[in-house]
């Protein structure tokens, strides 16, 4: 019996223990340190406490310590008295400062005790004017002295219609400016890297005029200062005297981010053309949210960033599937979104599970959506890089044959003429026209046309590689740029095409081209329309000699026949005309 008693006492002793938060012990230059873990907590539902009825033995007895490690309860609409004891054992006051690392607290009050037993209060919060705090601040600072050989009591109420999060700390002055200055250096990085994202992509914007960079560049601005509200700059230095705009601005921001987002998002992913499903369902999110951030200042706060918040996940997840959807369709900018939205996903599941008060409050939690966010801006960035490579692509591209078009013929051809010329190597250039095109046309009409071009164009697909460059000319007309390949390597490609094609049939008819060879090589051409003349010459002596043959436009007799009639298959492949080509 005497045992089970003793073992009962222990057991009482113990849970007294724990249900009590323990004094934290300061030294001489106390570094940063979580209090976390020493905070005694009390809930007002209704708010109508006051110091002296906290003060009072019943009241005492109900503050209690933070279960865990958590001391941020999502959003609620009570307010929160917290108690933290502090001890000085030495012999020397010491000066220190209580540390609120969350700017986002509507109404915040600091009481602390005075030697003849009053107290002291401070009376704060963004609610409240910024120059209600005791130091200049973006964060809420209260200095204190502690006596020598004391332990003291102080008390803090919060009440917020946003999320409540707790989050204090306690270091000596001079520990705690050096963390200051860090920080300063740290957000100026920062914001400096959002600066820097917004012009250059304004210059790309000014340069490409693709609207994606508009949306990107409001999305980035938005995002940027939409995070200055959220660190608490925006109070500090754009508007300390406007308390209304200081919390109505971080959901009117919010509501721009998430509309550049989507905007941006259905552009860079090419959502109406590769995800319509998805892309309609963003359509209307979008028709959502224009009213819901037009009324925004008039709503209430709570209420408001509620919804934001519900639908930043929502959007979050949305893009991810649009993405996914993008990338599987062949969408390259898809690849660089899929890796920075990832990034800003995981930011983002982390920082509304910390705004619930799912996952504690700290500075991982705190800052990791903002980190997540630069990370994304430089990857959507690199994005919309691969979005102008695939419009240049898709501007150098003829739709019908797949080839490069006429265009990117005519920039290639005196680009690579100079190149020969500089490097002293030779340029060849084969100019093939379909035979009897018309007639195909009269015949069988204008799709079998179209599949007769597209068979033409995907058999120079296939055989072709670089540094060979297969362009559709225009109409039936195809040319097609050999680098470092001389008159000889022409006509063995020449020779390889001309059978390739005589293979191909459209509805039982059996195509052919003409072909005209031209060659640059000891500098017998002086520009490059010269080389283009001689090979579109001597296509057109191919087609007045007969047609299904090639003929060289220099070098040889005028209506030289490389090639007569393939009557016959003949065997060839790639490899083939590569070699030819290198030869």
């Amino acid at each position: 019996m005497n045992i089970a008693r003793l073992v009962w006492g222990l057991l009482l002793i113990c849970l007294s223990l724990s249900a009590s938060a323990q004094s934290f012990v300061v030294e001489e230059g106390q570094g940063p340190r979580s209090l976390t873990a020493h905070l005694r907590l009390l809930v007002d539902p209704p708010g109508t406490l006051e110091l002296q009825d906290l003060l009072a033995a019943d009241a005492q007895q109900q503050l209690k310590p933070v279960e865990g490690e958590r001391a941020n309860f999502g959003f609620t609409g009570a307010s929160y008295w917290v108690a933290v004891t502090l001890t000085n054992p030495t012999a020397s006051p010491l000066g220190l400062i209580v540390h609120q690392d969350y700017p986002l607290i509507d109404f915040l009050d600091f009481w602390s005790p005075q030697p003849d037993g009053s107290w002291t209060q401070i009376a704060t919060g963004d609610r409240r004017p910024f120059h209600s705090r005791p130091l200049n601040l973006r964060d809420f600072v209260f200095p204190i002295t502690l006596p020598a050989n004391s332990t003291q009591t102080y008390y803090l109420r919060y009440q917020t219609a946003g999320s409540m999060n707790i989050g204090l700390s306690v270091s000596s002055n001079t520990a705690f400016l050096p963390q200051l200055g860090k920080e300063q250096i740290l957000l100026g990085i920062y914001y400096g890297g959002f600066l820097v994202l917004v012009i250059y992509n304004l210059f790309l914007f000014l340069a490409v005029r693709d609207r994606a960079y508009a949306y990107y560049m409001g999305y980035a601005v938005s995002y940027g200062l939409y995070f200055g509200v959220h660190n608490g700059i925006s109070f500090q230095y754009l508007w300390p005297g406007n308390p209304w705009l200081a919390n109505q601005s971080l959901v009117i921001l919010l509501g721009f981010t998430l509309i550049f987002g989507i905007q941006f998002v259905r552009t860079v992913c090419s959502g109406p053309r590769l995800a319509p499903r998805t892309d309609t369902l963003a359509r209307w999110l979008l028709y959502l949210l224009i009213p819901l951030t037009a009324v925004s200042p008039f709503v209430s706060y709570g209420p408001i960033i509620l919804s934001l918040a519900i639908l930043t996940l929502v959007l979050s997840m949305l893009f991810m599937v649009m993405g996914v959807i993008s990338l599987l369709r062949g969408s390259v900018p898809a690849r660089y979104f899929l890796v920075g939205w990832t990034a800003l996903l995981a930011s983002v599941v982390i920082y509304m599970l910390k705004t619930f008060g799912l996952v504690p409050h700290n500075s991982f939690t705190h800052n990791a959506f903002q980190v997540g966010a630069l990370v994304e801006m430089v990857l959507l960035s690199l994005a919309l890089g691969a979005r102008v490579g695939e419009i240049q692509r898709h501007g150098y591209t003829d739709q019908l044959t797949g080839l490069f078009n006429r265009r990117y013929f005519d920039e290639q051809l005196p680009r690579e003429f100079a190149l020969a010329a500089r490097s002293g190597t030779p340029l060849a250039l084969l100019m093939l026209d379909l035979d009897h095109f018309k007639t195909i046309n009269d015949r069988l009409g204008h799709g079998r046309g179209d599949a007769a071009l597209r068979g033409v164009g995907q058999l120079l697909r296939k055989l072709v590689r670089k540094p060979v460059i297969a362009c559709r000319y225009g109409g039936e007309e195809f040319a097609v740029l050999l680098p470092r390949a001389d008159l000889q390597a022409a006509k063995v490609v020449a020779t390889r095409l001309l059978r390739g094609v005589a293979e191909t049939e459209i509805d039982g008819v059996r195509l052919t081209v003409s072909i005209g060879v031209a060659a640059f090589e000891n500098n017998n051409f002086d520009a490059a329309i010269q080389l283009f003349e001689s090979a579109d010459k001597a296509l057109y002596t191919a087609k007045e000699n007969g047609r299904n043959c090639a003929v060289c436009g220099t070098d040889v007799e005028p209506g030289e026949r490389l090639v007569g009639l393939v009557q016959q298959q003949v065997p060839f492949n790639r490899d083939e005309i590569a070699g030819g080509v290198n030869q």
